[in-house]
């Protein structure tokens, strides 16, 4: 294996070579036991600009051909989410190709999608218009063939004075709802403009006003993505939820013990990190329909450093670790990102997601990883 010098959060260089961590053969067929999402990054255009008023400009081969990956490790897509970029670079017209070209690929494979209102001008949405903008994405979603994914919204987080407010907007929504939908709570560590969403500042407390929307809407609520970085609040929240709705995990910090549940229940999956752990988490999974629930932590565990580092705060600029990890195992062909975020994390964290990503076998050729951040280094001025 290949030595080389990395730096380290000390502002000094260490001396580094591969373990060559093996990483798990893709499964043979996806999980039974749990339904099981990865959020899908976008691969940008490198040539294209970056200025995000001019549009996001997408590589479509490559982009396309990751998702092709994520099945092929036996998960299912989530399409356009917050990890494509959704609020941070990828316009609305582009979500829009985004969503049709990945449903003409699917082919009845798993796959859902978010429905947000970020065509909406910035400033002044009122109720009709927030209800106006989920409904064309709704629509275009299920014209495509994908389960929505109704995702927080900035504008109405923006205009809420309180708990009434939100469920008017998601009562009115959902009533109208013509096909089960996912709703998404997406909490303040990934994007600080959705603070106080459901109305309570309080964690838990916003938890219970969305549990109480779940019981009025649980004709057409099939799951709620939770992402609150908090496992106890997650399982909480999962025990109250009314039969038949699901509860899907989006806690980058705690997936393994929430997956794997407990005797009262266990949370599905949709998840940024397994954009990154593909291979690692269908093989995990795996094990875990065969009943191996070690070897299901003992496949999965490992990641978990690599995911708490890839999502430490600032935790909305986790994206540009997801797509380091595809570059480095060869996804793609360079490290750059719609609206220049790649910029967004130093040298010295892409360094340490090396070592660990590295640690928990989600290196598929190591030899190929140390090369491809070697002008990385180079630029950054290291020698």
């Amino acid at each position: 294996m290949t030595l080389i010098a990395l730096p380290t959060a000390d502002g000094g260089l260490a001396e580094w070579t591969p373990q060559g961590a093996e990483t798990p053969a893709k499964p043979v067929s996806p999980p039974t036991s749990r339904i099981a999402y990865a959020a899908a990054h976008v691969v940008a255009d490198p040539l294209a600009a970056a200025d995000p008023e001019e549009g996001a400009v997408l590589d479509w081969e490559t982009t396309l051909a990751f998702r092709e990956h994520l099945w092929s490790c036996g998960l299912g897509v989530a399409e356009a989410m917050d990890t494509a970029q959704r609020g941070m670079g990828l316009d609305w017209g582009t979500t829009q190709e985004l969503i049709r070209r990945t449903g003409a690929l699917a082919a009845g494979r798993p796959w859902v999608a978010g429905v947000g209102t970020d065509q909406l001008p910035g400033g002044g949405a009122t109720p009709e218009s927030i209800v106006d903008a989920w409904r064309e994405q709704l629509d275009l979603v299920g014209e495509a063939g994908a389960i929505p994914v109704v995702m927080a919204s900035r504008a109405l987080a923006a205009s809420a004075s309180g708990p009434e407010d939100y469920h008017a907007a998601y009562g009115k929504l959902l009533s109208g709802a013509d096909r089960p939908v996912l709703l998404h709570w997406l909490g303040e560590q990934f994007d600080p403009a959705l603070a106080g969403y459901w109305g309570h500042g309080d964690v838990r407390e916003a938890a219970k006003e969305l549990g109480r929307l779940c019981a009025e809407h649980s004709g057409v609520i099939a799951g709620v993505k939770v992402s609150v970085l908090d496992a106890s609040i997650e399982t909480e929240f999962r025990r109250a939820l009314p039969e038949g709705v699901k509860c899907y995990t989006g806690d980058d910090f705690n997936y393994p013990e929430l997956i794997a549940g407990d005797d009262q229940g266990h949370s599905e999956a949709l998840l940024g990190i397994f954009d990154a752990v593909a291979q690692v988490a269908g093989a995990a999974l795996a094990r875990l329909d065969e009943g191996d629930k070690a070897g299901f932590h003992g496949l999965l565990d490992p990641t978990v450093a690599l995911s708490r580092a890839i999502f430490r705060a600032p935790t909305r600029n986790y994206k540009t670790g997801v797509v380091f990890l595809a570059y480095l195992n060869g996804h793609q062909d360079h490290f750059r990102m719609v609206a220049g975020r790649e910029s967004a994390r130093s040298i010295t964290h892409l360094a340490e997601l090396l070592r660990l990503a590295d640690s928990a076998g989600a290196l598929t050729d190591p030899e190929l990883a140390v090369a491809r951040i070697r002008p990385l280094l180079a630029a950054a001025g290291v020698a």
